[in-house]
């Protein structure tokens, strides 16, 4: 009586009676291994894929022909002026551009084919740092009968610039500096106004009156406003004016 007991008992996990499992009265359709699932409306239908040229696909399947806007350009020789036509369009302009080298160092010198005397030089070197090549712009000079001139700072500085900069490029160099020399208030405002307009930002303005000047001043010899510019940003910003046959403008 007492195992009798124990067995029944609802605790205990062998239950003597036998639990009747109850059918359902709907008997399923089998297939082999599956049931079918018919009568079922369609929510969706398969998406459209756009048929892809196989030529057009590289090794990892994107479309070549497809540019990305994004994506700069390292062939602006098409759209540069060469040295020589920034020599060429001077002469348009009756000027005649001289470059001379020494080693690291250039001159650029300006002269009138009319009368034959010089009216502006800019003078530099090109110095290896640990970013790359720097195209140091020492001095930019015009003569003082060139102030008065319509085309003076933004006619003849501007071919004078343009070929410091495509030496500096042709050279390797990334980067340009300069120095806004700041001898008089007019001259110097000239100067930032000029150098802005090409694409040189200002990254620091030496007054001399700290010791954080002192460095600047032992390597540009005074004071005035620090620039720099991406040689390639200035490339195509503004030496594509003096290639012949071309639209575009100067801003």
């Amino acid at each position: 009586m007492e195992l009798a007991g124990v067995v029944n008992n609802r605790l205990s996990p062998f239950p003597l009676q036998e639990r009747q499992i109850q059918r359902p009265n709907t008997p399923l359709v089998h297939t082999n291994k599956r049931v079918l699932h018919q009568n079922y409306p369609k929510t969706h239908s398969k998406p459209k894929l756009n048929a892809v040229n196989p030529n057009n696909l590289g090794s990892s399947g994107a479309n070549l022909n497809q540019k990305n806007p994004y994506e700069k350009t390292n062939d602006i020789e098409s759209y540069v002026p060469t040295m020589s036509e920034i020599m060429e369009s001077s002469r348009l302009q009756n000027l005649h551009l001289q470059l001379q080298t020494f080693g690291p160092f250039f001159r650029i010198t300006a002269k009138s084919l009319e009368s034959g005397g010089e009216l502006g030089r800019a003078e530099g070197v090109i110095r290896v740092w640990f970013g790359g090549k720097i195209l140091h712009l020492d001095s930019m000079k015009l003569q003082r009968e060139t102030i008065g001139m319509k085309k003076s700072i933004f006619g003849i500085g501007l071919f004078i610039g343009a070929v410091a900069i495509r030496f500096g490029y042709d050279c390797g160099c990334t980067k340009a500096e300069l120095l806004a020399i700041n001898d008089t208030h007019l001259y110097h405002s000239k100067l930032v106004r000029f150098y802005k307009r090409l694409g040189f930002k200002k990254v620091y303005e030496v007054k001399g009156g700290s010791l954080g000047d002192l460095s600047h001043m032992l390597v540009w010899g005074g004071v005035g406003t620090r620039m720099d510019g991406n040689l390639q940003d200035l490339m195509i910003k503004w030496c594509s004016r003096f290639k012949p046959n071309t639209n575009t403008q100067f801003h």
